[in-house]
């Protein structure tokens, strides 16, 4: 966990990101709408200033073009929105360990130059689907990618946030202590998803215990079964899993991501009223920190 308070973003395009405040309220807005104002104006509405990027216009952050990226930098700015985290497709359930490993070193490259130009020190990565690999392969595969990402990020001065979901080190905490100890660089930490245990079926309150120290970065969601809700609402213990983050020292940013309108790895668009859910889960969640 970092010591200084960094929750991961900086002015956009002054090199190597300044703290903007701990506990950071922020959100990944495409939730909320596909393209940049609308993202925006959900943030606006619930009086946030932090952003997590994923896509904009329906594309990822590494496949906007130069110009569209420039854009959003431009755009960020002049609304005084600061970016907490890229959120990568590294690793993540479309992309098993037997796939390309050139696309993800293409993607972390593009990925590493936008967080220069954002001050943005955080890019989201998974660890690799087994694709039907035993276990022992699967391992050595992931780690070696994950090792191979650090090295290439920890140059550019930028720490890889490895989210407790797809992924050989995603299955449990244990395995994400081994794979941080595996790697062993600083440029490489946790994010903790809240709402991802209930939908994958563990206890997250108890995994969270063995991590929250490397903790970096929070994704909030809760959920029932597999439906996701309104954070608080649900099985996921928020309340505690804030509890207990602050008491090890946590002073990240606490990043919406809902899921309540919409599940990107489930749904090609957004519903009429995704807006109006993402700052409703928005006031749940501001209040869950209060």
């Amino acid at each position: 966990m970092r010591a200084d308070g960094a929750d991961g973003a900086g002015a956009p395009g002054s090199g190597p990101p300044a703290p903007v405040g701990a506990g950071a309220l922020a959100g990944i807005t495409d939730e909320a709408a596909s393209d940049l104002p609308g993202q925006l104006a959900a943030l606006a509405e619930l009086g946030w200033s932090a952003i997590e990027l994923r896509t904009v216009g329906g594309v990822a952050v590494a496949d906007l073009g130069d110009e569209a990226f420039a854009g959003v930098v431009a755009a960020l700015g002049e609304a005084g929105v600061r970016a907490v985290c890229l959120d990568s497709r590294i690793g993540n359930w479309a992309r098993p360990v037997t796939g390309p490993f050139e696309r993800d070193l293409a993607e972390l490259e593009v990925l590493l130059r936008r967080c220069a130009e954002l001050g943005t020190r955080y890019v989201r990565i998974m660890s690799y689907p087994d694709d039907g690999l035993a276990e022992p392969l699967w391992r050595a595969r992931a780690l070696s990618r994950v090792r191979e990402l650090a090295v290439r990020a920890e140059v550019a001065g930028v720490v890889l946030l490895h989210e407790n979901c797809s992924g050989w080190a995603g299955t449990s905490a244990e395995r994400a202590l081994e794979m941080l100890s595996e790697v062993d660089s600083p440029a490489l930490g946790l994010l903790f998803d809240t709402g991802n245990p209930v939908a994958h079926g563990y206890d997250g309150l108890a995994a969270l215990a063995l991590v929250a120290e490397h903790v970096e970065h929070v994704h909030v969601k809760d959920a029932v079964g597999g439906r996701f809700v309104e954070p608080g609402t649900g099985d996921a213990r928020v309340a505690e899993c804030v509890e207990l983050l602050r008491a090890r020292g946590y002073r990240g940013a606490w990043s919406l991501e809902p899921h309540v309108a919409l599940r990107p790895h489930e749904s090609a668009g957004l519903p009429e009223g995704a807006s109006a859910a993402f700052v409703s889960a928005g006031r749940a969640m501001s209040r869950l920190l209060r």
